[in-house]
Formats: C-alpha cells, structure tokens, sequence
C-alpha cells in the first residue's frame, strides 16, 4: 500500500535500515501483530504438526517475520518506482495491518499512477508464486512444507486484498488511474476511489465476521469471535480513515496553486532581545502587528518569538521578562522569501520545520512572519470550501 505524505513529519518507530536510502521503520504495532500471528499459526501447528511441542511458537514467529519481509518486498517495489519516478520516497513503515510506502508527491499521469500501484501487488503474486515452487520441492507435513505453504497462502491474500479497488489500498490507485484516465480528471478518479474504499469499509466490518462464522460453524469459539470482530473494526476504521486522508490530499492539492506567501505573512515588529514582553506586545498592539522579531544592534533579525511561549507567560509577569529567552534563533531555513507560493512554500518549510517563519522582500527587508497555525487555518478552509 503507497500513499502520499502530508507536509508533517509522524514518529516512523523503530529504524530497521535504508535499502535504496529509504529508511524502513517497525512500528510498535507491529509487534502486536506478531503476537497475534505466532498465537494462530501455533494453534494451526499443533493439529499438522504435534510433535513440535512448545518448539511451534519459534516457528510460528519465524513465519510473522517472513510474512512481513514479503511485505517489505511489496512496499520497495512502490519505492523503487517512485524513485525511477523522482516521487521522492520519504520512508516505508511495517505496522499492525501489513505496511505503507510513504511518497512525498503525486504521479503526475494515470499511467504513471497505475505503475505506482499495481507493482505493489505483482511483486506479492510474483513471492507467491515463488514459495508455491519451493512447496513443490519438500513434504508438506513438515516445517518447511508448513511455512511455505503458509507464506505462498499469505501472499496471495496480501496480493488480493490489495488489489480491491478502494482507497488507500493500491486497488484504489489503480481504481483512481483508470477513471483519471478515462475523465481526464485526477480529483473525479479520486472521488470514485475514496467513496468505493468507504463502501469497502462498510463490507469487511459487517462482511468479515459474518463469512469467519459461517466457515467456522458450530466449532467456532466465542473468544475466536470477539477477535474477529476486532479486527475487522479495526481494519474498517483504517481503510474509512485512509479514504478520508486521500481526498483531503487531493483538496490540498488542488488548492495549493492559489496559496501566496504574501496573503499570509503577519505584520510584524522588531524589538531588541532585551526588550521586556509586555513592552513588545505594547508595540505590536499600536502598530497592529501579529508577530515580534528579534533584532541585534545593527537592526538585522536574529530570532523569532514563539507565539507558544509568549501564551505560556502570566500577563504579570510580562513587564520582566525579557523577549530574547522566548525566542527561536534563526537558522537558514527560516528565512523564506515573499514570493514562494504552492508546493515551493511547503517544500520550503519541511525542509526546517518551525512554528514561526521570517519572510523577507528579495531586497532582504523583513515583510512579516508567517505562523504555522496561520497556514493550517488556510489550508483547511480551502479543502472544507471544495
């Protein structure tokens, strides 16, 4: 499963490595999972398998973490095209329900959105046809004929499961190809995807339990019921929340052109680092300025003052402390120019994530400050008017 990251960066959880310098992070979910892997194959060992003893949770682990390098193999093959794309690939995460290619941006055609997706799942078929040959070649009444037969089942179903057409599952990709393709429109492609994922979240919360049911019949335990139940929950509210997550990229997609830094930035006023808050603030109110800007003795910008932390001081106390100590340094990155606009302004921005931007005029004069909460309130209103 691939999809496209927004602007702020999420705790990836553990680094396991880098393959084609794309890190590759195991959430803590995982290891639930896992758990619950090893938990239901040593369950199914045990029946094939009962000489094994205490010995088939070992083995029923080793298949957990087979199982998830076939994932790892399907989300490097979204990766390895995204690269070949220059999708920039920010990272790949293995978490509770298999894994997630995170891409920074969108394939700008409906074949080239196809590829993205569909490889995903062809490497899963192609694994899985790879371990139904090695079956061919052991007995299947053994460790080697159980687990491969296991990773060969596996596979296939990550491949299945993949391929139906909702989003953010690569069926829904595919599925947002095919009718950009035929419209000519990416947003209509993604609506169509987005509303048959929440269709699909409808079926496997309903559908799921009901079909383990009816396969399990009488034998079927109470406990086996509540974990089903769980899980297709969970499952629903990933797929429904994952669908909602894409259209609200596309929106921000769309409305990205007419976003101008100039509209943004606040008024601001310069004040010396030992200037007392309450007199800063003074300044700000009479020149009707939403921001205070560190300046050294020449008048050149050295900080800015964090609207957090300037909330965080009793209005008492502000006649004594002085703005310096509420004040970011300012680096590089937080000098942005007037004139970034769309996609520039948030490549921009996640390159050094802040709170608060200086913005400056080419001729190096300070225009004003741009606040990240500002831009988020922007951002939202143009999705929600669309």
């Amino acid at each position: 499963m691939s999809e496209t990251s927004g602007q702020r960066e999420r705790p990836g959880g553990i680094l396991m490595g880098r393959p084609f310098g794309v890190p590759v992070y195991v959430t803590p979910s995982w290891f639930v999972i896992a758990a619950l892997i090893t938990y239901v194959f040593g369950g199914q060992l045990a029946e094939v398998l009962p000489e094994l003893g205490g010995t088939r949770y070992l083995v029923s682990f080793s298949f957990a973490v087979a199982f998830y390098a076939s994932v790892l193999v399907h989300e490097l093959a979204h990766t390895v095209v995204a690269l070949r794309l220059k999708l920039n690939p920010r990272r790949i995460q293995l978490q509770f329900f298999g894994g997630v290619s995170e891409i920074e941006k969108e394939a700008d055609t409906p074949a080239r959105e196809f590829w993205l997706a569909f490889v995903g799942p062809l490497l899963s078929l192609v694994l899985g046809g790879v371990f139904y040959l090695a079956f061919q070649g052991v007995h299947s009444a053994s460790v080697p004929g159980v687990l491969l037969a296991g990773l060969f089942v596996s596979n296939l179903v990550v491949a299945a499961f993949n391929l139906l057409p909702g989003l953010p599952l690569d069926g829904g990709r595919i599925l947002r190809a095919l009718v950009w393709g035929v419209t000519g429109r990416p947003m209509t492609g993604t609506v169509a995807a987005v509303w048959t994922g929440r269709a699909l979240a409808l079926v496997v919360l309903i559908g799921l339990p009901l079909y383990t049911a009816s396969r399990s019949g009488l034998e079927r335990s109470t406990t086996d019921g509540l974990i089903d139940s769980v899980l297709a929950a969970v499952l629903a509210v990933i797929i429904w929340n994952g669908a909602g997550g894409a259209l609200r990229n596309a929106r921000l997609k769309e409305a990205l052109p007419a976003l101008r830094l100039a509209e943004l930035a606040r008024r601001s006023v310069s004040v010396t680092a030992d200037t007392p808050l309450g007199e800063a603030l003074r300044r700000a109110r009479e020149a009707q300025a939403g921001a205070v800007v560190v300046v050294d003795g020449n008048g050149e910008p050295t900080g800015l003052v964090k609207e957090a932390a300037v909330n965080a001081v009793p209005e008492q106390r502000r006649p004594w402390v002085a703005v310096g100590g509420l004040a970011r340094d300012l680096e590089p990155g937080l000098r942005l120019g007037v004139e970034l606009t769309g996609e520039q302004l948030l490549t921009a921005m996640r390159g050094t994530p802040a709170t608060e931007y200086l913005v400056l005029r080419p001729d190096g004069t300070v225009y004003g400050v741009l606040t990240l909460s500002d831009l988020e309130r922007r951002l939202n209103a143009a999705v929600r008017r669309r």
